[in-house]
C-alpha cells in the first residue's frame, strides 16, 4: 500500500515509509516511530493499518536503511545525542505531513519500545503533534526528566498543554506502576495535558508485534490498537 518518500529535515533529507488512505478524502495524519530494529516489515504494516483506518501515515527511517547492530544499542540511543536527531526528524515529519494535500486535521504520533518513548516525547517539541501513544515504552532516560527541556529546541513537558497521551503497559515492563511511566504521566498532567495509562496483565514486552510470536498477544494488541484509534480520531479530526 505504501511507498518510500523523502522529506527535508534535520539539516538534510530524511526518508520514510508513507501510506495514504484509499478513500480520497483529506485525512488527519499519524507518525509511526520504529523500535530499535528499524523500518522493519512490522513497522510498515502498522503504517498500512493506520492508512486503512483513515490516517495519512508516515514512519521516518531513523536508521537510513540500516538495522540495529547489537542488542544493547537501544539504551545507548536513549542516552545519546541521537535522541535530539530523532526529535528533529519527528518534527520535520510532522511538518511534511501537514503540508501534503491529502492531510487535513492534526498529527498524532505512535511508537514502540524505544520508539514509544520518542513518540511520547514528540508531544513536547512539535506544536503539530497533539496526541501520542506509546506501546510498552522504555522509560525513563536522562533527557526525559520531569520539567526538562529537550536539546532540540522543545519546551520540555510544558509543551503538552492541551494535548493527550496514551501509554500501553506490558506486565513484563512493570505495568503502569513503573516509576518511568508514573513520572511521565505526572509531568504531562502537570503541564495541562491528559495521560491515560492502560495495563495489559500477562503480557510480554512487544505484545503488539505479530512478527514476534513468542511475545504477541492478540487480545491485548487488538485492545491497544482500538484505544489508540479512538484517541486519534477524537483528537486529530
Amino acid at each position: 500500500m505504501g511507498e518510500m518518500v523523502s522529506f527535508t529535515g534535520n539539516g538534510g533529507t530524511s526518508e520514510g515509509y508513507l501510506a495514504i488512505p484509499s478513500g480520497g478524502a483529506a485525512s488527519p495524519a499519524a507518525i509511526v516511530i520504529q523500535d530499535w530494529w528499524g523500518l522493519v516489515p512490522h513497522v510498515r504494516a502498522v503504517v498500512d493499518r493506520f492508512a486503512e483506518a483513515g490516517f495519512v501515515a508516515l514512519a521516518p527511517d531513523f536508521r537510513h536503511g540500516g538495522p540495529a547492530s547489537k542488542p544493547d544499542e537501544p539504551r545507548q540511543i536513549l542516552n545519546s545525542t541521537q535522541m535530539d536527531e530523532a526529535a528533529t526528524d519527528i518534527a520535520a515529519a510532522a511538518e511534511y505531513l501537514a503540508g501534503r494535500p491529502e492531510v487535513a486535521g492534526k498529527v498524532g504520533c505512535a511508537g514502540f519500545c524505544a520508539g514509544a518513548s520518542l513518540a511520547l516525547w514528540s508531544g513536547t517539541f512539535s506544536d503539530r503533534i497533539v496526541a501520542t501513544a506509546g506501546f510498552y515504552p522504555r522509560l525513563p532516560w536522562e533527557g526525559m526528566a520531569a520539567g526538562a527541556a529537550d536539546n532540540a529546541g522543545g519546551a520540555g513537558w510544558a509543551g503538552y498543554a492541551g494535548k493527550a497521551a496514551l501509554i500501553h503497559c506490558s506486565e513484563a515492563d512493570g505495568l503502569s506502576a513503573a516509576d518511568g511511566v508514573q513520572s511521565v504521566r505526572r509531568a504531562i498532567e502537570a503541564a495541562g495535558g491528559s495521560c491515560q495509562t492502560y495495563d495489559y496483565p500477562g503480557t510480554a514486552h512487544a505484545f503488539f508485534n505479530e512478527d514476534r510470536p513468542e511475545h504477541f498477544d492478540q487480545r491485548a494488541a487488538a485492545t491497544a490498537w482500538a484505544r489508540t484509534l479512538e484517541l486519534f480520531r477524537a483528537r486529530l479530526g
